[in-house]
């Protein structure tokens, strides 16, 4: 389960560097290999090679009436490998489609990560936190 924010930069040719804790995890599981694509939200997925292979499953499974959904998650997945170094490569056209530059955020969401623009993730975590909380957690205790 990977869990948790980390503020990291892309280097010059796109490269992120996969956090430590991280790192032994997606060595071991996926040995190093990643897929990384589009969410409509305007982040970036990037998961562990044996989740993307479920995740693919799914949606090549929706029906006809979602044939741009399978666009957005297949047409656009780009498989990695981390390097002997523990980065991954974010290519242009994905990094262009999330309105990323230099800095980012990297959130564990369980089997896989987003990876936001960091500016972008900073102004809707607090536009949502401003809207208060949804009707699904009124009744959540913490």
């Amino acid at each position: 389960m990977f869990q948790g924010a980390s503020a990291l930069s892309l280097d010059a040719k796109g490269r992120m560097s996969i956090p430590a804790r991280h790192r032994d995890v997606l060595q071991g599981d996926a040995e190093g290999k990643v897929t990384i694509t589009k969410h409509p939200d305007g982040c970036l997925l990037l998961f562990p090679r044996p989740e993307w292979e479920i995740f693919r499953g799914k949606i090549a499974a929706l029906p006809m009436d979602a044939h741009w959904w399978r666009r957005i998650f297949l047409g656009n997945a780009a498989d990695v490998e981390m390097d002997s170094a523990g980065r991954v490569l974010v290519a242009p056209e994905l990094r262009a489609a999330a309105g990323m530059d230099k800095e980012v955020m990297l959130l564990g969401m369980g089997s896989h990560f987003e990876l936001w623009d960091a500016a972008t993730y900073a102004a809707k975590e607090q536009a949502a936190m401003a809207q208060g909380m949804p009707e699904a957690l009124r009744n959540f205790t913490f």
